[in-house]
């Protein structure tokens, strides 16, 4: 029965991680992205990431708010620090890119990867629960990772990432979900007290990769008006549909 609900746990968890991909489907429709769409591209995706990283927060400070403060310091230390790692390694290549585009799409990767951590953790906390609360989660993971595929491919997509590519790409970012969820699951009271940590942490590392790389960039490339009401209505969006969901 236990090996039953293991092999349950880490299904649904594996489904909400393949959920992800479906946001790269809307790029499937756009061979190429002139610079201002370039840059409302990565509008909305700054838009998402923010509104995920205020549900992030919110749902931190159900377990501990301190706790939550300080995950989100080491998650902004820890991208600074992976930032500047890239920085030095300029010959670095990744997606056929290189330089400045490969950098943005590692630490695009990077942030979305360890963003799945937390929710991973979340799922089997969910799971000990019972399976109605773990029904709900993993409905709403599923349903909330797909913008964040969105997000991912925005990314990628400008950059010359073919379609298949950021959809595969923007799954192995939520593949820590059923890595996490399943010893989340068999060791739930172990893992609760770091889960705020992970919460915070996610949340920082999105906000800097936004302010610090995406939304520079898409001010150089796009009218700063219109990247600002894109970024914003997104992030209302991504409010709305966490709240509503």
């Amino acid at each position: 029965m236990a090996m039953n609900a293991t092999l349950l746990v880490f299904v649904y968890a594996l489904i909400t991680a393949l959920a992800t991909g479906l946001g790269a489907l809307p790029f499937a429709f756009m061979r190429t992205l002139s610079p201002p769409l370039a840059a409302y591209a990565n509008a909305v995706a700054s838009g998402l990431m923010m509104g995920a990283s205020l549900g992030l927060v919110v749902e931190g400070t159900r377990y501990g708010g301190v706790q939550t403060v300080a995950g989100g310091l080491l998650g902004v230390l820890f991208i600074l620090t992976t930032q500047r790692w890239l920085e030095s390694h300029k010959e670095l290549e990744f997606g056929g890119m290189s330089g400045v585009d490969a950098r943005q799409m590692i630490l695009m990767v990077v942030v979305m990867t360890v963003h799945s951590f937390s929710e991973g953790v979340a799922l089997g906390v969910a799971f000990g629960g019972g399976m109605a609360l773990a029904t709900a989660i993993s409905i709403a993971i599923a349903v909330h990772n797909v913008p964040e595929g969105l997000a991912i491919s925005a990314v990628m997509r400008p950059r010359g990432v073919s379609v298949v590519r950021c959809a595969g790409w923007s799954v192995f970012s939520s593949l820590p979900q059923p890595l996490m969820a399943v010893p989340a699951f068999l060791f739930v009271e172990a893992v609760a007290p770091a889960l705020p940590y992970g919460l915070g942490f996610a949340a920082g590392a999105m906000v800097f990769m936004v302010l610090v790389e995406l939304l520079p960039e898409a001010y150089v490339q796009g009218r700063k008006h219109s990247v600002a009401m894109v970024t914003g209505l997104s992030l209302v969006a991504m409010v709305l549909f966490q709240h509503y969901l």
